[in-house]
């Protein structure tokens, strides 16, 4: 059996919709022993994020329900849902003071589980039987319904009455902070039903699904890692001594008489002659005696220390990335060693591991699940265990990601937390969805998933933790853009990533964009079709008649057409997209992004200095002895075109040239079609003021 799902309702920031995790099957590690390496990232289930967003929230809920870690409290409920419930209290009971046929919804937290059942399963599955419907008991997978409910509606209602009508002229803050305590002292129930809501008395939910969780940040002090491992080997020895008798016990015991006999001899006597100076023996005397226990004994018998060329460090030397990675394998180790011999998979086995990356420098993070394969594979070496374990990781690492998508080579089983409309919104990936079974510019569906696990291993992991992503096609842009938005006042403060890729293959990136939600500014070039005699003579174009493009972006969201006399000039929006391409600057259509920087500012003394620079010759040509600017204007395909081999030292010496620039008024500005995208990005993010 595993956990194939779990739809979460109303609990904390998760609200009645995208509310639903998807975790991988189950599979046991005892089938892959005798391969050379376990690979565990295609068994991982991954829950990755941004801060605050809802990560943690599924292991806590899973952790309250199969550990009764603590009741369900107000603060457990989503507040946006609470503040609903008050309000239809607030708008039916003037109208209806003594109809008591009205029905008000009162406050219930919903988890739907999902357990996957695999064909041949030798798993007991009698504890589920109730869950199972009669005209489906073929099927793979049930649904256990677990609702926290009121012990009592009636005396909540009547209590909730009695609120609103006793505050009347306190503010809505107060009223709500009041029914929040009202929530706060009411009881509940956790109670079962099956999906056709048939409740279901005596399930225990212990028979069917246990819970390991790890928390990762938790180093205590300079002897958590002895403290691990003190609790790792006395249970070991605990199980040596279940099975091969009480000699060690016996050991204790004798030692405990010979210290007693000794500190008798040396203290015990000569204290107590002491005291019959004072007090009669009878009255007052003490014995002194040896208490070495078991568990005293493995409280204090280990000293961790590390090998560092043939030195032993002491374990407060041991870097803080380190010892919460060795803190996490204490965790698995302990786990490893209680799971039972020669076990058959009766129950629903879970690891959680939260945010494993805290204090490991990034390539400790992209190793981190290999490091947890080579434990496990060493910890069931010679062992007859059958782990039959699901492990779930919650991150906001861009290399922990990456590592699970390379690892693995697939986006499945990656469940992508974020924050929409107030709430906790879930996006499942797969590679199906991610990457369409359709060709999107002309290539297959498997060389279009190959290039994005291979580009996203190199940057874009990071547009799963951003606030806003920006895709550019040059250097130049890109170089440029870190800039502008470092000086914009408004979109400095969210975390925009800036991601380098071509046009064509910027197709592929579409899906996932659209998936995760995140506001996404495409800023690409117009790529007017010229003819070879054009491109020879370098002719500007001023107008679009019978013009066509060979951008493939414009193409698709143009209804496939290449056709511009048909487009509609400088910007496309869809779902969270933004595409901006060149418009007429200066009476010109650019066809590069250096093209309309230039048509922008063909007079600005910085940029003309830049290009005096890099193509003295050129532009002496162009300009003339009379130093005409305008003519930078009349011929900036040209400039653009002789450009084409130098753009990384034109992006770095704009660059320089913007730092160093004492008066920021000298800067040149963007041009027009990327400040209405950075407009757009700054109202998707702030929103409408």
């Amino acid at each position: 059996m595993y956990l194939k799902s779990l739809k979460i309702t109303n609990f904390r920031k998760f609200s009645d919709d995208n509310n639903k995790i998807e975790f991988v099957d189950a599979k046991s590690y005892q089938e892959q022993k005798n391969q050379k390496e376990i690979n565990i990232a295609p068994t991982t289930t991954l829950i990755v994020g941004k801060n605050n967003g809802g990560k943690s929230t599924v292991i806590n809920a899973l952790d309250n329900l199969i550990n009764y870690k603590s009741s369900f409290k107000a603060n457990d409920f989503n507040f946006f849902y609470l503040k609903k419930i008050l309000e239809q209290f607030e708008l039916q009971l003037p109208k209806h003071k003594d109809d008591s046929s009205i029905k008000l919804e009162t406050p219930f937290l919903q988890f739907n589980i999902c357990i996957g059942i695999e064909d041949n399963s030798t798993d007991l599955i009698t504890n589920l039987v109730p869950f199972m419907r009669l005209i489906d008991v073929d099927n793979s997978e049930l649904e256990i319904v677990i609702k926290v409910e009121l012990d009592n509606d009636e005396v909540f209602i009547r209590d909730v009455k009695k609120l609103l009508q006793e505050e009347t002229t306190v503010t809505k803050s107060v009223v709500f902070r009041k029914f929040l305590n009202l929530v706060d002292e009411s009881k509940f129930n956790i109670n079962y039903y099956n999906i056709d809501n048939d409740h279901i008395d005596n399930f225990k939910k212990k028979n069917l699904i246990e819970l390991r969780p790890i928390k990762a940040n938790n180093i205590e002090g300079e002897n958590s890692l002895s403290k691990a491992f003190s609790k790792i080997i006395e249970y070991r020895y605990k199980s040596f001594l279940a099975e091969e008798g009480n000699e060690l016990n016996k050991k204790i015991d004798g030692i405990n008489e010979e210290l007693t006999e000794l500190i008798s001899e040396r203290h015990t006597n000569s204290i107590n002659e002491s005291l019959e100076e004072v007090e009669s023996k009878d009255r007052l005397k003490v014995l002194l005696s040896a208490d070495l226990s078991f568990q005293k004994l493995m409280h204090n018998l280990i000293k961790y220390e590390y090998v560092e060329r043939d030195l032993n460090i002491p374990e407060n030397q041991f870097g803080l990335g380190y010892t919460n990675l060795m803190l996490i394998i204490a965790d698995l180790i302990d786990y490893m060693e209680k799971y039972p011999e020669n076990s058959f998979n009766s129950k629903v086995n879970l690891i959680a591991i939260e945010e494993p990356e805290t204090f490991m420098h990034p390539q400790m993070q992209e190793l981190f699940i290999k490091n947890i394969n080579e434990t496990i594979a060493s910890l069931l070496k010679n062992k007859n265990k059958n782990v039959n374990s699901q492990l779930i990781i919650t991150t906001h690492s861009s290399h922990i990601l990456n590592s699970k998508i390379h690892s693995g080579n697939t986006f499945n089983n990656i469940n992508y937390i974020t924050i929409e409309d107030n709430h906790t919104s879930v996006v499942n990936l797969y590679d199906d969805v991610i990457v369409p079974k359709n060709d999107i510019n002309g290539t297959s569906k498997e060389n279009d998933l190959k290039f994005l696990k291979k580009h996203i291993k190199y940057k874009v992991s990071e547009l799963f933790f951003s606030d806003a992503i920006i895709f550019v096609e040059g250097v130049t842009e890109e170089t440029l853009l870190k800039y502008y938005l470092d000086k914009n006042e408004e979109l400095n403060k969210y975390y925009v990533s800036i991601f380098n890729i071509d046009g064509a293959h910027g197709l592929v990136y579409h899906e996932l964009i659209k998936l995760l939600k995140v506001p996404a500014l495409i800023i690409t070039d117009i790529d007017i079709k010229r003819s070879d005699e054009e491109k020879e003579n370098f002719k500007q174009i001023s107008d679009l008649s019978c013009r066509e493009t060979t951008n493939k972006t414009i193409m698709k969201f143009n209804d496939n057409s290449n056709k511009l006399e048909d487009l509609n000039l400088e910007k496309i929006e869809i779902d969270n997209m933004y595409i901006t391409y060149q418009g007429k600057i200066n009476g010109y259509f650019a066809t590069s992004f250096e093209e309309a920087f230039i048509l922008s500012n063909f007079d600005n003394n910085l940029l003309v200095s830049i290009l005096k620079k890099i193509k003295p010759r050129i532009c002496q040509n162009i300009m003339g002895k009379e130093n005409n600017l305008d003519n930078i204007k009349e011929n900036s395909y040209k400039l653009q075109n002789k450009l084409s081999d130098n753009k990384s030292d034109f992006a770095n010496e704009l660059l320089y040239k913007f730092i160093t620039e004492i008066d920021e008024l000298n800067i040149p500005s963007l041009p027009e079609y990327i400040a209405n995208g950075l407009s757009w990005l700054t109202k998707k993010l702030e929103g409408e003021k």
